[in-house]
């Protein structure tokens, strides 16, 4: 093979595989612009993310004043009143879809104050489920997060509240009985209210 069958070799390798043709440092220098661009493809993911944990964030908040202009605002919280009639398991579970929980008292003053708001918004006469129950273990009321109830407001006066045993171990709030509490079949379909905390 002469010379110049050797140059035409070598010149059609060169130009099949254009990565032979670059230079050392033009190979750093495009592994380097490749370690940039995944950084920063990287940065931009996490701020991607991080925008749409805070976008997720205002939706909340929004939905929870949503709430708030159609309910009440008590002590911190947000109350929102649905007079439709269910057992405490759908009442629960419709409050829980909503991102909040059944509504549970903690003090004297919340307890007026959210028996005034079930008063005007679903009726005067009206049971309603609080979000405590004994169900686990009979006579140890609990929220809804499995915490021991400190604030109580049973009917102590004249039926002596709680007085179901095991057949009556979900609570209601009753109106008629000015806002006292009453045990109750988890079974029977009362009104309810959800109540949202405020962050």
């Amino acid at each position: 093979m002469d010379f110049r069958g050797a140059c035409l070799i070598l010149c059609l390798l060169l130009l099949a595989n254009p990565t032979l043709q670059q230079s050392p440092t033009k190979k750093k220098r495009k592994e380097r612009k490749d370690t940039v661009n995944s950084t920063v493809i990287e940065e931009m993911k996490t701020q991607i993310e991080d925008i749409l944990v805070q976008l997720n964030l205002l939706k909340e908040q929004q939905a929870l004043q949503t709430v708030c202009l159609r309910g009440t605002k008590i002590l911190g919280k947000c109350f929102l009143a649905n007079p439709v009639k269910k057992n405490y398991h759908a009442a629960s579970e419709d409050c829980i879809a909503k991102g909040g929980s059944l509504g549970t008292p903690l003090t004297g003053d919340e307890n007026d104050r959210l028996q005034d708001y079930v008063r005007q918004s679903i009726g005067p006469e009206e049971h309603i489920w609080l979000g405590i129950n004994d169900m686990i273990t009979d006579g140890q009321w609990v929220d809804q997060s499995g915490q021991s109830v400190r604030f109580k407001n049973w009917e102590t006066d004249i039926t002596l509240q709680p007085d179901g045993g095991r057949g009556q171990n979900c609570a209601i709030m009753s109106l008629s009985a000015n806002g006292k509490w009453f045990d109750e079949n988890c079974r029977a379909e009362k009104a309810s209210v959800c109540e949202f905390n405020i962050v």
